[in-house]
C-alpha cells in the first residue's frame, strides 16, 4: 500500500501493482499487439504486391508500423481509457499520477517512448531494465514511470469522493479577494501534502516548511501574507478557496458537484491567534 495525496488534499491508501500482475497485463497487451501487427502486415503486403515499392519505401512503412503498434497502442489506450490498456483493464490496474490523479497524453507518451527505448526493447534487454528498476523502487516504478511521474496501482477498490477543505473564518475574506489563477499545480501539490500530513510533522518542520510554502505562494501570487497567522491557517484558506472556486465552476457547467465533508486535515477547530 502507498499513500497518495489527491488534488483535493485527500489521503488515499492504494495498493501498488507489482511485477507479476503487471507482467500478466503486458502479456495480454502483447498478444493484442501481435494480432494487430499481423493484420497490418497482411494489409501492407497486399498493397506492396500491387505497387512493388523500392527498398526505402518498404523500410519506412515497416518502421512506421512497428512504432504504431509498440508505441501507439499503449499511448492511445492509456490516454483514452484514463490510464488503462486492455490488459490493465482485465487485471484491474491503472496508471495514475504521483498524486493519485488521472494521467493525460503527456504522461502516456512519456511512458510509451521510454518503454520502447529504455525499459523493454532498444536498451531494455527485453524487460530486464524495467524489472530491475521496479524491484529497486518502493512504488515499483520503471524508468518510464519515474520520467512521467506516474505509478501503476490496483483500482478495484472504490476510491472515496474528495471533499472540501475548511478555512479559518477570519481568513475567508482575504482568500476570496486573491487571484488564484497564478497558483501553479507544482506549488499547490506540496501545499496539499503539507496540510494533509501536518499533524504527523514535528513542530520545527511544521514551522519551517509551512513558512517556506507561505513565502513561495505569496511570491507566486504577488501578495503579502496576512500577519499574525500560522502557516497552517494561511495555506488552508488558500486551498479551501481554490476548491470552492472549482466547485462553483463545476456547478455552473452542470457537472456533478463534489461532496462536502471531512478531509485528511479537516474539519478542525481553528482558534484565532492571540493578536486577532
Amino acid at each position: 500500500m502507498a499513500v497518495f495525496t489527491t488534488g483535493e488534499a485527500v489521503a488515499l491508501d492504494l495498493p501498488i501493482a507489482r511485477i507479476p500482475t503487471r507482467a500478466a497485463a503486458m502479456a495480454i497487451d502483447l498478444v493484442l499487439q501481435g494480432v494487430a501487427g499481423g493484420v497490418l502486415v497482411l494489409a501492407i503486403t497486399a498493397v506492396m504486391v500491387q505497387i512493388q515499392p523500392d527498398t526505402a519505401w518498404f523500410e519506412t512503412v515497416s518502421l512506421t508500423t512497428f512504432v504504431a503498434i509498440v508505441v501507439g497502442y499503449p499511448v492511445t489506450c492509456e490516454t483514452l481509457m484514463r490510464g488503462r490498456t486492455v490488459g490493465k483493464l482485465i487485471l484491474g490496474l491503472r496508471v495514475v499520477r504521483g498524486d493519485g490523479g488521472p494521467i493525460d497524453f503527456r504522461h502516456a507518451l512519456t511512458r510509451g517512448l521510454t518503454g520502447v527505448i529504455v525499459d523493454f526493447w532498444s536498451l531494455g534487454g527485453f524487460g530486464a531494465v524495467a524489472v530491475i528498476t521496479s524491484l529497486c523502487s518502493p512504488r515499483a516504478r520503471r524508468v518510464g514511470d519515474v520520467l512521467a511521474g506516474t505509478v501503476v496501482v490496483h483500482d478495484r477498490a472504490r476510491i472515496p469522493l474528495p471533499s472540501l477543505a475548511v478555512a479559518p473564518p477570519w481568513l475567508q475574506d482575504w482568500a476570496q479577494h486573491l487571484d488564484l489563477s497564478g497558483l501553479s499545480e507544482d506549488l499547490a501539490l506540496p501545499i496539499r501534502q503539507y496540510l494533509t500530513r501536518h499533524t504527523g510533522l514535528t513542530p520545527e518542520v511544521q514551522y519551517t516548511l509551512g513558512n517556506a510554502l507561505v513565502a513561495a505562494v505569496c511570491t507566486q501570487l504577488r501578495v503579502a501574507a496576512p500577519a499574525g497567522y500560522p502557516p497552517l491557517q494561511i495555506l488552508g484558506a488558500l486551498i479551501s478557496e481554490r476548491q470552492r472556486r472549482t466547485l462553483t465552476a463545476q456547478q455552473s457547467a452542470g457537472a456533478a458537484p463534489t461532496l462536502v465533508g471531512p478531509m485528511g486535515f479537516a474539519p478542525r477547530t481553528f482558534a484565532p491567534p492571540a493578536s486577532v
